[in-house]
């Protein structure tokens, strides 16, 4: 018996106990939605209105369906690639999410610093509950400034990520008050900031319901609903309450509002014109991030952006809006072959990413897959879904017969097939 029964060591440490039980993204959120109050959660998990973008998201990338090589000794992969000069070990990079130490203490520090472990740039959003030179701290103050925002956007001579430097990226939303907006993009460029995401599909508010319905404000503010759930859920309560307070770092000081109404900081009279604006004033490389189609980008790419990220806000803003999955092709053949092409909205898996490189896209930008591990677990969470997601990667290469991205990409579309669904 002692041969064919090995009984396991008991993991005392609770969160270390949940994560390792943990083999995919799905076991993440399950996870997620039994810790975290239901408010917060859906916060995340939410989309606008009849939530039928952030089901198509998903559904784009898994409608497409492998066609593998064999015998095709995949012994040796290499799973790197070179996203703005710096070399990645895994085409992934995290995308902004805003206050997300609503979601666990460890927030948006906790996720940088998951993001710098395993190489990958992380992007801190205009409406983080972290600051722009609190994050650069928490990941060890040099955010690639070296050939980063003082350099025309370069990675510098063995710079990046890939050479174990914590790289970060910023968000930008475009506010109604340009002084300040102005003033965020100086502090992103003077403290290493390597490449601005400038939003533009917010330009009001997605009517998100499940918000709306539960109350949501930033600050929490103290509700009988909210009060009660302090019952339910007692150690988010406490996690919450013996960190620093809770505000946006960006507004700090502001009475409460809820999240449709922090719509209200942003210009919805934005055009063109303040895509040149942002050129001018910005020395690094700037993205459009938005569902933009292939005339959009076209145009993007003519004012000065060194790459598009193809998003819906993860169905949270117009909701029906085209999968930024089903954008990819029509939107590379606009802009060619050197434009920087990244997706995000629907990746839960791996195989996702292989399949947005095969389509034409240079890397995935995580955004829920993510945000689910820090909900399930904090900083270690994040880690777990980063190590879930690479190793899943990494495999479906392995078993679609490819030894390495530049492969993948050249050969993309040999090896995948539009499915039923």
């Amino acid at each position: 018996m002692r041969k064919l029964v090995r009984l396991r060591s008991v993991e005392l440490d609770g969160t270390r106990r949940r994560l390792a039980a943990c083999h995919d993204v799905s076991d993440l959120r399950r996870v997620a939605r039994r810790r975290i109050p239901r408010p917060v959660f859906d916060y995340v998990d939410g989309a606008a209105d009849e939530e039928l973008a952030v089901a198509a998201n998903v559904a784009a990338f898994r409608q497409w369906r492998f066609l593998p090589r064999v015998l095709a000794d995949v012994a040796v992969v290499d799973t790197s690639v070179t996203v703005f000069g710096s070399a990645l070990p895994v085409p992934f990079l995290l995308g902004p999410a805003g206050y997300t130490r609503m979601l666990h203490p460890d927030g948006e520090s906790g996720a940088a610093r998951s993001a710098a472990r395993h190489g990958l740039p992380y992007t801190l959003s205009t409406m983080a509950a972290t600051g722009i030179e609190e994050v650069a701290a928490a990941v060890g103050g040099d955010a690639g400034a070296a050939g980063g925002a003082g350099a025309g956007g370069g990675a510098g001579a063995g710079g990046g990520a890939g050479a174990g430097r914590p790289e970060l990226w910023f968000q930008l939303y475009i506010l109604k008050d340009r002084v300040q907006a102005n003033d965020l993009v100086s502090r992103a460029a003077d403290n290493g900031y390597r490449v601005l995401v400038v939003t533009v599909d917010t330009v009001v508010a997605g009517n998100r319901l499940r918000d709306h319905r539960n109350g949501l404000s930033v600050p929490p503010e103290l509700s009988l609903r909210t009060v009660a759930s302090v019952a339910g859920k007692p150690g988010y309560w406490l996690r919450l309450l013996s960190g620093p307070a809770l505000d946006y770092a960006n507004f700090a000081g502001r009475a409460p509002t809820t999240i449709r109404q922090t719509a209200d900081f942003f210009d919805a009279g934005i055009d063109w014109s303040d895509i040149t604006d942002l050129r001018s004033r910005w020395p690094g490389k700037l993205i459009i991030k938005g569902p933009l189609g292939p005339a959009d980008a076209r145009r993007a790419v003519e004012l000065g952006a060194d790459g598009i990220q193809l998003s819906n806000h993860g169905g949270r803003q117009l909701d029906r809006a085209v999968a930024p999955a089903d954008l990819i092709m029509p939107v590379r053949e606009a802009v060619g072959p050197t434009v920087t092409l990244l997706v995000d909205s629907g990746i839960r898996h791996g195989a996702d990413v292989v399949v947005a490189l095969a389509l034409g896209a240079d890397a995935g930008v995580l955004g829920r897959a993510y945000l689910y591990g820090l909900m399930a677990g904090g900083e270690p969470g994040v880690d777990r879904a980063l190590d879930l997601i690479i190793r899943q990667f990494r495999s479906t290469m392995q078993l679609l017969g490819v030894t390495s991205v530049a492969e993948l990409r050249k050969r993309g579309r040999e090896l995948i097939a539009r499915g039923a669904g």
